[in-house]
């Protein structure tokens, strides 16, 4: 019998759902909260009962990443790794890796300054799209239509806090029909796949109330996940793909903890168990 550790930082439906397949299949399970566990520079992996593998399941990107380093400093195998994590949740860098690894993906401009990308959008023109680098459920991505949207928008960013509202990540407003495509894979493969449709807004995101939809995983969108799974590193993922009018399918992201609660109702496979049996799988090799 193995033990799986599902690391969390708030108990949602699809960190239930990891844990009653691990039961089913007759595995032991360990649910750990991330806020409230405590590491330090001489811990070892004997002083945590974490199982077998770690699946982190965390909802903050950056408690996820912390925690995940931690992990591994006490080489604890976890997924996803660190490497995979750092990127998928920083649209730059992963939007960098799709570029360099051929996967078809919109064209997207970066500047460093609010003065910066304002020459930018001068020179491309609108509308341009603009989306945090970090950042989840489509917080903060917006169309920019014209110089007053930006400026208002650049205004605001000037006197935050944050780094990376320093960074200016501006993508092309792709034509496409008002949804997109979410594909789950787990190790590089295709599970499951929906069309998350726009309830009448820009966004397709089923957290800000898009309706999903089963959708059938033809060969051109198995081919385009695997390769963009690769090119983050593999693991557990979910690929967002859009159909450009223009261009064909192209990738627009690549999520890291992916939810997968309203897909799993309707899915074909069963994608929980196939996490758990990919996640035991991964440290058997």
């Amino acid at each position: 019998m193995s033990k799986v550790c599902i690391v969390f930082d708030r108990l949602r439906a699809e960190e239930k759902m990891l844990q009653k397949e691990a039961a089913e299949l007759g595995h032991d399970t360990v649910m750990l909260d991330a806020k409230i566990t405590q590491v330090n520079t001489d811990s070892k992996k004997e002083d945590f009962d974490l199982g077998d593998v770690v699946l982190e399941r965390c909802v903050s990107y950056f408690r996820g990443l912390h925690f995940t380093a931690s992990l591994e400093f006490m080489d604890i195998p976890v997924l996803n790794k660190f490497d995979v994590a750092s990127v998928c949740g920083n649209k730059m860098f992963m939007t960098l890796l799709l570029k360099k690894a051929g996967v078809p993906s919109p064209k997207t401009y970066f500047s460093f300054t609010s003065e910066s990308a304002a020459e930018n959008l001068e020179k491309v023109g609108y509308p341009l799209v603009i989306k945090p680098v970090i950042g989840s459920w489509g917080r903060g991505v917006m169309p920019i239509k014209d110089k007053d949207t930006f400026d208002a928008i650049s205004e605001i960013r000037d006197i935050t806090d944050s780094p990376h509202d320093r960074i200016y990540y501006l993508q092309e407003l792709v034509e496409r029909p008002p949804r997109d495509i979410r594909v789950i894979t787990v190790g590089d493969e295709p599970v499951a796949a929906m069309y998350r449709k726009s309830s009448g807004g820009f966004k397709t995101n089923i957290a800000l109330g898009a309706d999903p939809e089963l959708c059938e995983i033809t060969k051109e969108m198995e081919d385009m996940a695997a390769k963009a799974s690769k090119a983050m590193g593999g693991g557990i993922l979910g690929i967002d793909m859009m159909e450009d009018e223009k261009n064909g399918l192209v990738v627009h992201e690549v999520n890291n903890t992916v939810e997968f609660k309203g897909l799993a109702r309707v899915a074909q496979r069963n994608i929980p168990k196939e996490m758990v049996e990919f996640a035991l799988n991964y440290v058997r090799k």
